[in-house]
């Protein structure tokens, strides 16, 4: 399938699929998207400093390499893993424009080694942030109990609606620990009614620049 570097709204790029027309990221701007669905909707919500997070669609490590400075400037950290079936090649990485972007040049040897070290291991990117990147099918994920966070951030339902069924959140439901949280930009509302069917507690949100709102899911205790 045909990829192409694009300029989102907000000056930063990401990755279009033209077949799809369908971008890794928010053409209103990959940043500003990234920064409100995962950042102030998701790892803000989290009161602990501890903090595992699971993201399912790794792609261009965005989300992954903001996560890491957020928790550079909060003291905080972060145990992530990032899972991927079909991971980007590290001369598009080239291509990408974040660490300018964010004028975040003191993090670029974080953004560059957390694309270059190898898939399926565990690696310490910083004193405050480990990585691991599982090259993976959604569909196979099996972890039980292990996360706070989950970053739901695969290709939209329009184009890949296998990855938004209640088979998809339930995994999702098992991943987390209790009172656990997930945030998606999507708004759908059958995205919506599939997680409340496998027991997520379901509000909607403002979205980011360019939607009108997005989803977060908590895990409830019972």
């Amino acid at each position: 399938m045909k990829r192409q570097i694009i300029v989102t709204s907000d000056g930063s790029t990401t990755i279009h699929l033209p077949e799809w027309n369908e971008q890794y990221h928010s053409k209103h701007g990959a940043i500003q998207e990234a920064y409100h669905v995962f950042i102030r909707n998701g790892l803000e919500a989290i009161s602990k400093s501890n903090i595992s997070i699971l993201e399912i669609g790794f792609g261009t490590g965005l989300n992954a390499f903001i996560t890491c400075i957020e928790a550079k400037k909060n003291n905080l950290n972060i145990n992530y893993v990032g899972v991927e079936a079909y991971p980007v090649a590290l001369d598009e990485v080239a291509k990408l424009n974040y660490v300018s972007e964010l004028k975040a040049t003191q993090f670029n040897e974080l953004f560059q080694k957390m694309h270059l070290d190898s898939w399926e291991q565990r690696h310490t990117v910083s004193e405050a942030f480990t990585l691991e990147k599982r090259q993976q099918f959604f569909h196979k994920i099996d972890d039980k109990n292990l996360y706070d966070l989950i970053y739901f951030d695969a290709f939209g339902a329009r184009v890949q609606p296998d990855l938004w069924t209640e088979e998809i959140f339930a995994k999702m439901f098992d991943a987390l620990r209790e009172n656990g949280i997930l945030v998606t930009y999507s708004a759908k509302g059958s995205v919506r009614r599939a997680m409340q069917a496998v027991g997520f507690v379901v509000e909607r949100l403002p979205g980011p620049p360019g939607k009108r709102e997005m989803l977060r899911g908590t895990k409830k205790s019972a």
